[in-house]
């Protein structure tokens, strides 16, 4: 957040922190976010406040932080993509999921719900998925993982059947 300049008079815009307070802020890809970005990050965890800018009023903070990367951690903090800090103060409790492909039994009920929620989004009727359909989708090997599962029912969604096919 920051103090909004303009012609009026200064109004404060609540930031993702302030929107979060007592709550759970979700940092997709974390290993994608610049190192200064992450070593503010980190002194928000370590003090538990930050500095508004724009009037560098001192704000307190009490939010969880829930971070995802599609990189190993340990690729990660090798390759300088996640500082070693941060990971330590962010790896309280840490979830590996396997890629998808090694899911397979769990893809016709993540197409069920993709169709069900993009159906709805768009407000389109819900397509079937056919036995072939099911039995491509489960030999597919899903490098993008659910983003490409769900990009793959979304053009399902739209085409049907007559542009079938896997990518993003």
């Amino acid at each position: 957040g920051c103090k909004r300049n303009g012609t009026g008079p200064p109004a404060l815009r609540p930031g993702k922190l302030d929107l979060c307070q007592k709550g759970t802020v979700l940092i997709d890809e974390i290993t994608e976010m610049p190192m200064a970005l992450q070593a503010k990050l980190l002194e928000v965890l370590r003090n538990k406040r930050f500095v508004r800018p724009g009037n560098g009023t001192p704000v307190d903070v009490d939010v969880r932080i829930l971070a995802a990367s599609t990189v190993s951690i340990e690729s990660a903090l090798a390759e300088n993509k996640l500082r070693e800090d941060l990971c330590h103060y962010l790896s309280a409790y840490t979830i590996q999921v396997p890629p998808l492909r090694r899911r397979r039994e769990e893809i016709p009920v993540l197409l069920r719900h993709f169709m069900q929620n993009l159906a709805k989004r768009y407000g389109l009727s819900p397509r079937t998925f056919s036995a072939g359909v099911l039995d491509a989708c489960q030999s597919h090997s899903w490098h993008g993982n659910l983003r490409e599962l769900e990009s793959f029912v979304k053009r399902y969604l739209m085409a049907g059947d007559k542009e079938l096919t896997f990518g993003g």
